[in-house]
């Protein structure tokens, strides 16, 4: 025991040894503060989206208070080798060059308002939501793939922040959170077309009526704030003709997150109204037409009686 402290003496005696074990103490201190935050923050805090933040902030300023106190220690003892430093993190920096630009993308993305957690984006040809925000990976609940429509598959992605200097960012809710959705509706000929056309838009404006007010105010900020062109957010049916019925499409705008919901409320609702109708108007299936029937001749042989 004795020798352990007269080691123990001799090597605080030096002072690089001091300032090491200063600098780790230093920074287990300022890990367990910020520890003990975050977990206060979660139990305190019922807001997802503000808690998240605050847990973020608190781990960032923990890093950085942590590496300017080793920096504060060390600084002394760090002048003599500026020159080592200097090369070894050219070194450093052209290995880590994908590292270095995911911090970079980092950065972009927390000023640049690329996207922010909670919103609905495409990057690197991969669609999700945004749960996390990292210093080098964003990570997304994928959604599709093999699940159909704007569905959670089950599945998370991690994604280098650098992808946002590579490829284009797809953003479904932050300017404007609403989609235009359409959708086509096959009637057959000699049903009553004007009042399909009535029954149609009369349920566009009772299923997707309520987004209309807060898609306009929406679209006029965009008008604002880009150079775009006004753009109708009203319910349209547009109607056309083809060889095997009336196709009338519906266009609506619709919450980035009740796309397939909605259509699912749509459909029901216009079946419901073309029942009532008697038969004046009814949704058309494939049919084709036997114009004429060419002719077959047929030669049969065989053993003469």
């Amino acid at each position: 025991m004795e020798d352990f402290l007269n080691f123990l003496r001799q090597a605080l005696a030096d002072e690089t040894v001091r300032k090491f074990f200063i600098a780790l103490a230093g920074a287990v201190v300022i890990g367990l503060v910020a520890r003990i935050l975050r977990k206060n923050i979660s139990r305190h805090i019922s807001n997802p989206d503000v808690r998240y933040r605050l847990r973020k902030f608190i781990s960032f300023a923990g890093y950085l208070i942590g590496i300017l106190f080793m920096l504060s220690v060390f600084s002394e003892g760090l002048r003599g080798i500026q020159v080592a430093f200097g090369i070894a993190g050219a070194g450093i920096a052209f290995s880590l060059q994908e590292v270095i630009v995911s911090i970079a993308g980092w950065i972009a993305v927390s000023f640049g308002k690329f996207y922010n957690p909670g919103d609905r984006v495409q990057l690197g040809g991969i669609k999700g939501d945004v749960i996390d925000i990292g210093i080098l990976r964003t990570t997304l609940m994928e959604c599709g793939t093999w699940v159909n429509a704007d569905q959670y598959n089950g599945r998370i992605v991690r994604i280098a922040n650098s992808f946002i200097f590579k490829e284009p960012v797809f953003n479904y809710s932050t300017d404007f959170p609403f989609l235009w959705d359409e959708l086509t509706v096959p009637v057959k000929y000699g049903s009553d077309f004007r009042m399909a056309r009535e029954i149609l838009q009369s349920v566009l404006r009772e299923t997707v009526g309520d987004y209309v007010e807060y898609a306009t105010a929406a679209w006029k900020e965009i008008v604002r704030k880009y150079l775009i062109e006004p753009a109708s957010v009203e319910p349209a049916v547009t109607m056309i003709a083809n060889d095997n019925w009336i196709e009338f499409t519906l266009r609506y705008v619709v919450d980035y997150k009740e796309r397939r919901q909605t259509k699912d409320r749509i459909f029901t609702r216009v079946l419901e109204e073309f029942e009532k109708t008697g038969g004046k108007v009814s949704v058309a299936s494939a049919s084709f037409q036997l114009v004429e029937v060419p002719r077959i001749d047929v030669k049969l042989s065989g053993e003469s009686s």
